[in-house]
């Protein structure tokens, strides 16, 4: 899968490197050079970076989204965003374009264009493709400053360590709560007494640094 970023902030970065840690390709058209500089010091060399504006035909040519199979979104301006989404569709013709929205109040102008948007207001039971999760931990957006991040992390369907356990039984570090539950096609937002299952689909906000504390738990690896 090759899948072209536009936006190489905190979001773009984590989204471009756990691609490439699943073997897929990868481009990332960024404008701001000192950006771009610790993208380069940060990701592997096989990542493609481009000097550009995402929303500007021929950066997006220059990135290869004519042959991207995803078209990712993700800088901090929603109107950037929704333009440079529509470009790669009505251009290059790329199936499938996801968008960031940093207001909440836009989400029903990406639904209404086709355009899968995430926000952290908004519960995700998907990204990017169900074969080719991203990470086991994703981190979705960086909230209030750096302090708390938005994560989805999947319990496995074997070993299965929480499975029959009540949330309220898991000893969640401080700082941490159960955000919803994605359980097949159902979104549940979890209570204490809410029984994990295998193969749920969990969405918490954790303080910053506590995501693998929280994989361990849900994972238990």
């Amino acid at each position: 899968m090759y899948v072209v970023i536009s936006g190489g902030g905190k979001v773009g970065l984590y989204l471009a490197r756990n691609l490439v840690k699943k073997g897929h390709g990868v481009a990332i058209i960024e404008k701001r050079p000192e950006v771009l500089e610790r993208l380069a010091e940060e990701l592997p060399t096989e990542v493609l970076l481009i000097e550009g504006d995402g929303c500007d035909v021929k950066y997006q040519e220059d990135a290869g989204v004519g042959h991207a199979d995803i078209f990712a979104a993700v800088t901090g301006n929603d109107d950037d965003n929704l333009v440079s989404c529509q470009l790669a569709r009505a251009r290059f013709a790329v199936k499938r374009t996801v968008a960031r929205i940093n207001s909440p109040k836009n989400e029903h102008i990406f639904n209404a264009l086709g355009i899968e948007g995430i926000s952290s207001t908004t519960i995700i039971s998907q990204l990017i493709e169900e074969e080719a999760t991203i990470s086991d931990i994703i981190r979705l957006h960086t909230l209030k400053k750096g302090q708390i991040s938005l994560v989805e992390i999947d319990v496995p369907d074997d070993h299965c360590p929480v499975c029959n356990k009540k949330v309220y039984e898991l000893n969640l570090p401080e700082g941490s709560v159960f955000v919803a539950i994605v359980r097949g096609d159902r979104v549940i937002v979890p209570k204490g007494d809410t029984v994990m299952e295998r193969g749920d689909r969990v969405l918490a906000v954790v303080a910053l640094g506590k995501e693998e504390e929280i994989r361990r738990i849900l994972q238990g690896r």
